[in-house]
């Protein structure tokens, strides 16, 4: 017991290590941190209020939706009672007033909030003896509506913001490298788990890492763009069903100078894009998820996750979503783009020997008798 909990410790230790060396994380959120620039000590974000009251967390939200309205009504529950003391309301012996049954903060607080939500119970009311009452009144009334637009538009943003749609988007937990159909590829599993269709949608990747420049310069977060396409091509695809996108590794690939072996030893981030538009909002989408050397298998292919039932219907099984399976693979890209070593050299899981053809097969004996002639 003691064990399995000190692995599981060991385990997610280890993964919150890995989540805060990466710049995307696996659902797709930025682990970045700006710290204190000159746009910030502008307010900037205050600037810019709208995006930012739409991007803070619900808890705030909510926060902010009950302070908008109580703050409003106790503030305007002040300047009716103000008004109430000034005019004598307050005291039984006025015969004029201009706001009955007003005696104390308590109901100028009640008859505020009566006011701004229209409830009108009939015990507070104005008497129209004074104008700035009715001034009052309609100021009151008209940042009433001010707020209720815009906690309503706020949360309605919120609701249908367009990264919610990306939550039904999945991609496969590790990617692959192996041959298909002549190529060296890498590939990547991505699901559309909604039966609404993402229109017009565009997979591409950059691959993060950090490089030197010929004059010294080191750049940290270098990005080199990596091509993805399925066999209809990379543009408006037909997201029905989980399509696995694929990258050729050729010699312009930046995966060219990798190989099985030192894969696991290269510090990168492949982060992969996928855009698109909601097919019932019309709101447009992108989904991101990132992959370490750790998250590539040489030598694997994906499990297949179509097939078809006997009454004529396409079936998919998610739980091979992300299942893997070894497979003979080139070691490297330089050895498979190499025509003299096309088809020699197989990167195999098993223990056994890999024949060398470049050899001739002799026998001991044989070459101790000729040895011994020799001399």
């Amino acid at each position: 017991m003691f064990q399995f909990i000190r692995k599981q410790l060991h385990n997610h230790l280890v993964e919150r290590k890995i989540r805060r060396t990466r710049l995307v994380t696996k659902d797709g959120h930025c682990n970045i941190k700006f710290g204190t620039t000159e746009y910030q000590s502008h307010f900037a974000f205050l600037k810019d209020f709208w995006t930012t009251f739409v991007e803070i967390h619900w808890c705030f939200v909510i926060l902010l939706f009950a302070a908008a309205f109580t703050g409003s009504w106790f503030v305007f529950g002040l300047l009716w009672y103000s008004l109430a003391k000034s005019n004598g309301d307050l005291s039984e012996s006025q015969q004029t007033k201009c706001i009955e049954n007003i005696n104390s903060l308590t109901t100028a607080f009640l008859y505020s909030l009566e006011t701004q939500t229209t409830i009108g119970y009939g015990g507070r009311a104005l008497t129209g003896h004074c104008p700035g009452t009715v001034a009052l009144l309609i100021i009151q009334s008209l940042m009433g509506a001010i707020i209720n637009c815009f906690m309503c538009g706020l949360i309605l943003a919120k609701i249908s913001l367009p990264k919610r749609r990306a939550k039904t988007v999945a991609f496969s937990e590790t990617a692959v490298i192996r041959l298909w159909k002549g190529n060296l590829c890498l590939q990547i599993r991505v699901a559309n788990l909604r039966k609404t269709l993402l229109i017009g949608s565009h997979i591409y990747g950059k691959l993060l890492r950090t490089t030197i420049t010929p004059e010294g310069e080191t750049i940290i977060l270098d990005q080199v763009n990596v091509d993805f396409s399925v066999d209809a091509g990379k543009d408006n695809l037909f997201f029905v069903c989980p399509l696995t996108i694929y990258h050729v590794i050729d010699k312009s690939s930046p995966f060219a100078d990798m190989a099985a072996d030192n894969l696991q030893l290269q510090d990168f981030e492949l982060v992969v894009f996928l855009d698109g538009t909601a097919e019932s909002t019309s709101l447009s989408c992108q989904v991101r998820t990132s992959y370490l050397p750790r998250e590539i298998k040489w030598g694997y292919v994906f499990l297949p996750v179509i097939s078809r039932t006997k009454t004529g219907k396409y079936r998919i099984d998610l739980s091979n979503f992300s299942k893997t399976q070894q497979a003979d693979t080139p070691h490297c890209a330089c050895c498979f783009h190499n025509k003299h070593n096309k088809g020699l050299i197989l990167h195999r899981h098993g223990s056994e020997g890999i024949d060398n053809l470049g050899f001739d097969v002799i026998d001991l004996q044989d070459s101790a008798d000729v040895t011994e002639k020799g001399d």
